[in-house]
């Protein structure tokens, strides 16, 4: 799986269990909701101003985000 999915994947799972649908990470983070999908579906590459603003966002480290990637 490339590291691109795996990442998108970790995303998700993060998300999920913070409680966070699509929608309110995305308005929380200032990001597009559909930007936000693709990049969980390792569909986007992402920037890493936006890693930021979603790690922010999801109370995790840089580290905890990259970690098993």
């Amino acid at each position: 799986m490339n590291r691109l999915k795996l990442f998108g994947e970790k995303i998700r799972k993060l998300r999920i269990e913070r409680g966070l649908s699509q929608e309110k990470l995305a308005f929380l983070s200032g990001l597009h909701r559909t930007y936000l999908g693709a990049i969980e579906r390792g569909e986007r590459n992402v920037s890493f101003k936006n890693i930021e603003k979603i790690a922010k966002t999801l109370k995790v480290s840089l580290e905890e985000l990259f970690r098993n990637i």
